[in-house]
């Protein structure tokens, strides 16, 4: 079996998180879905999976923090163009993200930071690696 990754995240309103992260090119899992919880696909080998406070809770060992004023962590997704990245922004803040800073670029790679209704914080960039600063 290949090496996966499900990130799993607890949102407050499970269809505007399905809607939101929908509308930035995720799709649904059904096999891994019910009322309680989401499987997002992001690719053959990652997944997002939103699931409600109460059934994030049962997994839980600790209380669940409040990620809309503190950050819990940062999530990275790379695309393959600036244009792709503007693109997935631009849906994303449609569908009711909020963008808390300004597009960073940083020469080899341009960053832009979107954050879901719950305060999830995900990074959104695109890296060209032939700009990337050589060691000399």
């Amino acid at each position: 079996m290949a090496k996966q990754i499900f990130i799993n995240l607890a949102v407050k309103d499970l269809q505007k998180s399905v809607d939101f992260y929908t509308a930035l090119g995720f799709t649904i899992n059904p096999q891994f879905s019910d009322d309680t919880g989401k499987c997002m696909v992001w690719s053959e080998n990652i997944f997002v999976m939103i699931l409600t406070h109460e059934k994030f809770a049962s997994f839980a060992t600790k209380p669940l923090a409040d990620t809309k004023s503190k950050l819990a962590g940062l999530f990275s997704l790379s695309l393959d163009s600036i244009d792709e990245v503007n693109n997935m922004m631009t849906k994303g803040l449609k569908a009711g993200g909020t963008e808390p800073n300004e597009i960073r670029d940083y020469g080899f790679m341009q960053q832009r930071t979107i954050e879901d209704f719950d305060g999830h914080t995900w990074e959104i960039f695109f890296m060209d690696m032939a700009k990337f600063p050589q060691q000399s």
